[in-house]
């Protein structure tokens, strides 16, 4: 229960950025493709790849875990929205668009994990 205002802080934080994300790729680009809530769920993904890392090579405490990986990353991510745009394109009957649009966040969201990881190890 310690870890509660960490959490706070670093959603206080991610949960804007995302905002900021969805709202400069929209007014960037006329494509249909959701841009803001990939993007956003992109950089989250490679973001939590490197501070679970961090964590486990000792650099980051359980405190700035709960900041960093539970509460900013956890905040910047948007499963909810990314839910509710695959749930609009299948009403919508685009079932090639979700089905791309979901393999292809599935996918490179966990490459991206992945390389944040391989950095933060060959950071430390």
């Amino acid at each position: 229960m310690t870890n509660w205002l960490p959490v706070l802080a670093g959603g206080a934080v991610g949960a804007p950025v995302r905002y900021l994300i969805g709202v400069t790729a929209t007014a960037r680009t006329s494509s249909p493709f959701h841009w803001g809530t990939f993007l956003a769920n992109m950089a989250a993904s490679l973001l939590l790849g490197f501070f679970v890392e961090a964590g486990g090579e000792g650099v980051l405490t359980p405190t700035g875990q709960a900041l960093l990986s539970t509460g900013f990353c956890g905040a910047l991510s948007t499963w909810s929205t990314f839910s509710s745009e695959l749930l609009a394109m299948t009403r919508g009957r685009q079932f090639v668009g979700a089905i791309g649009y979901l393999s292809l966040t599935v996918v490179v969201g966990l490459a991206l994990s992945f390389a944040g990881a391989e950095i933060a190890r060959a950071l430390w």
